[in-house]
């Protein structure tokens, strides 16, 4: 009786485990493989570009990204957001503000440094400064800032350059982005492709 028993425990066993690994080896080629394999595909087909991570090239050379901002000081070139991250500026593996409330100091200091800096760059200027390019963003990362921003520093880049003010002022609002679908967020103006177009225009 014990052994007919067991053997029946044994079974009953069985037919729970067996359906449990069918199951599993079911999901892991559904969801392991076969979906990474679509979406990936999908993902290559239809928007290759995104999917690579929007690779901006120049002469041949990717040169950054779209998504990703990048330091520029140099008088010659248009400036970027602040940015928090460490231990450099844009560190896409360090994501982060600086968690600074508005009536932090040191928040302060840093605005009235930024300030500064514009200012002894441009003293001819009496545009009121725009606040995106005084503040860090929340991602430390923003490739992008506002057409106020930009139009803010055609003064300064014209000069640096050797540029007539108004040819520099229509390359900024070229390459100024309205809102996406016409509804959604702002205008905006990516930095780096500004910049890269400057120095074709420089060449040309």
């Amino acid at each position: 009786m014990n052994t007919v028993a067991n053997q029946g425990i044994i079974m009953k066993k069985q037919s729970f485990v067996r359906p449990l690994i069918t199951l599993f080896v079911v999901l892991t080629a559904i969801t392991g493989i076969a979906y990474p394999l679509v979406v990936t595909g999908l993902g290559q087909g239809l928007f290759k570009a995104q999917a690579n991570g929007s690779l901006i090239e120049h002469n041949g050379a990717v040169v950054g990204s779209s998504l990703i901002g990048q330091q520029f000081d140099a008088p010659e070139y248009f400036w970027g957001r602040l940015s928090a991250t460490s231990p450099m500026p844009y560190n896409a593996s360090n994501s982060g503000g600086s968690n600074l409330g508005p009536t932090n100091p040191a928040l302060q200091d840093e605005i009235k440094g930024r300030i500064a800096a514009l200012k002894a760059a441009d003293p001819a200027s009496t545009q009121p400064v725009p606040v995106d390019l005084v503040t860090s963003s929340g991602s430390g990362l923003d490739p992008e800032i506002t057409p106020a921003a930009a139009l803010y520093q055609v003064g300064r880049v014209a000069k640096a350059r050797g540029l007539p003010v108004d040819q520099v002022q229509q390359l900024v609002t070229s390459y100024t982005s309205g809102r996406q679908f016409g509804i959604l967020g702002e205008a905006r103006v990516n930095v780096l492709e500004l910049n890269l177009a400057l120095d074709a225009l420089k060449k040309s």
